[in-house]
């Protein structure tokens, strides 16, 4: 059997390990202060210590400055400038650019009228064009178009731009089985999971509903694209007979103390539609908690109205009700001032707003995840699960390995305040739901394949409680990963110590 240098890299480091000759420290500089300091007391000892974790957060701060938020003076004025470009092109004014409804209306969809905006490399406008001959949905709104660069370099914008711009091989695998794409891309199982029309339910005591079925643009890794049929398809809203129908389960089911009202993005719907299905659940006994999942604070901010957040305010009773805002921010160059002002006018109903992120090739860098946790933070969200890419076969261009997300939790996280760390680093299972990855005793290393890539076993979050199946993955290579990266221009001897995590 042929073996690729992953595979003969992947047991060179276990062997290295085993004989302890792993090198983990041979490029710390802190090493003999660290013990020296073990040898002092007192002041002594302290100033010592003080001045190693000095160095440290200088080291942090020089990763940190790699990655410049949307925050920062430069970059707004940058993307004011992106923002009168749009607005020339749709012979617009800034009060229609505030208007969320004029940004729905203008979701661009088409490779042409991108192209007259920002400058589309070769593969990124032939992959669209792809996108749009096979109904693949496709969407972006103006405002998420002003936070990317006219220049399609990627150095700044590459989060946002492979957020909604599909690789050729996406599109290429998704046109090829469009005719089977319920069958093919549902990664998570939820033909199985989904007791009633439009309910999803994988945990004792909460319960998803998917009353609104496509976004306002589309993300390409989206767990559910094999739902969406196009951007804000006119037909998104379930039949009011089938809502009905999922909020009777809901009444009849006093087990689910909570609800997850998601999609597609709920908060595309009305206000009038948002309301009544708030006031409907709130009749509930029951329902503790109303959660909503949307991606509105990142792509269109505009959405919080001074209505709709007085919706969301009106069903937020302290001591008796919960209503909670789930976002989806990836990467720090997407929070801006606009969507900050959104997240406080949220905040200032009590309501309180979290994070979701999907770790990703994009948002993997030493630090990079530091910084969307830090800003988040200063913004008014809380990080609550950072999500390890499905292992969808189509959107392998933004998988990373599980030993990647493990070393940036231990290495670049654990150095945080916790405060700004309060995300959970999770394996989410086909047909069963999230795994623990910090969990050690929830997955096991089965295997190394000879391309290279690790076999896992997960075991349900159920052990211990009662039995349920396993699942094996077959996770990315790791070499795969260190090559894409020096692509990028980093230096892979930053992530050596990669290999030692499982």
């Amino acid at each position: 059997v042929d073996v690729s240098e992953g595979f003969i890299l992947e047991f060179a480091h276990l062997f290295r390990a085993i004989e302890g000759r792993s090198n983990v420290y041979s490029h710390s500089e802190e090493l003999d202060e660290g013990l020296n300091f073990q040898q002092k007391r007192g002041r002594e000892a302290a100033v010592q210590r003080s001045r190693t974790l000095d160095r440290e957060v200088r080291q942090i701060d020089d990763f940190l400055s790699r990655y410049p938020s949307g925050m920062e003076p430069e970059v707004i004025q940058d993307r004011q400038r992106h923002k009168r470009r749009v607005l020339r092109f749709f012979n617009a004014s800034e009060a229609d650019w505030q208007n969320y409804q004029w940004q729905l209306k203008h979701v661009i969809r088409k490779a042409d009228v991108l192209k007259e905006i920002i400058n589309l490399t070769e593969e990124e406008e032939r992959s669209i064009r792809l996108a749009n001959q096979n109904r693949i949905p496709f969407g972006i709104t103006p405002y998420y178009v002003s936070l990317m660069d006219k220049n399609p370099s990627r150095k700044r914008d590459h989060a946002v731009r492979a957020q909604v711009i599909p690789p050729l091989h996406y599109t290429q695998t998704v046109a090829e089985n469009r005719a089977a794409r319920s069958e093919k891309f549902d990664f998570m199982g939820e033909h199985d999971t989904s007791p009633i029309q439009l309910v999803t339910r994988r945990y004792p005591q909460i319960a998803i509903l998917k009353p609104y079925n496509t976004c306002a643009q589309i993300c390409v890794y989206c767990q559910r694209n094999w739902e969406i049929n196009q951007v804000l398809d006119p037909h998104a809203f379930a039949r009011s007979e089938t809502v009905e129908a999922a909020l009777q389960w809901f009444e009849s089911h006093p087990t689910i103390q909570e609800v997850l009202i998601t999609g597609g993005d709920p908060l595309v719907m009305s206000d009038a539609k948002i309301h009544a299905l708030l006031e409907r659940f709130a009749a509930i006994d029951h329902i503790q908690r109303i959660r909503i999942g949307t991606r509105m604070p990142v792509v269109l901010p505009q959405r919080f109205t001074d209505r709709l957040v007085d919706i969301l305010g009106e069903y937020h009773e302290f001591g008796k009700r919960e209503v909670a805002v789930v976002s989806h921010f990836e990467h720090v160059w997407e929070i801006t001032p606009e969507a900050v002002a959104a997240i406080e006018k949220i905040r200032k109903k009590g309501i309180g707003v979290y994070n979701q992120a999907v770790f990703t090739f994009e948002n993997s860098r030493r630090f990079e995840l530091v910084a969307l946790r830090r800003q988040l933070r200063l913004a008014g969200v809380d990080p609550y699960y950072t999500f390890n890419a499905k292992g969808k076969e189509e959107t392998r261009a933004y998988r990373v390995p599980i030993a990647r997300l493990l070393q940036e939790r231990k290495e670049e996280a654990r150095l945080m305040p916790g405060l700004d760390r309060t995300d959970e680093p999770v394996f989410n299972v086909p047909r069963l739901g999230k795994n623990h990855l910090r969990a050690g005793q929830d997955h096991q290393l089965l295997a190394i394949l000879p391309d290279g890539r690790r076999l896992y076993r997960f075991l349900p979050w159920e052990k211990n409680i009662k039995l349920a199946p396993t699942y094996v993955h077959r996770d990315v290579p790791i070499y795969d990963y260190l090559k894409m990266l020096r692509k990028r221009g980093e230096n892979i001897d930053e992530y050596r110590t990669i290999w030692y995590y499982y």
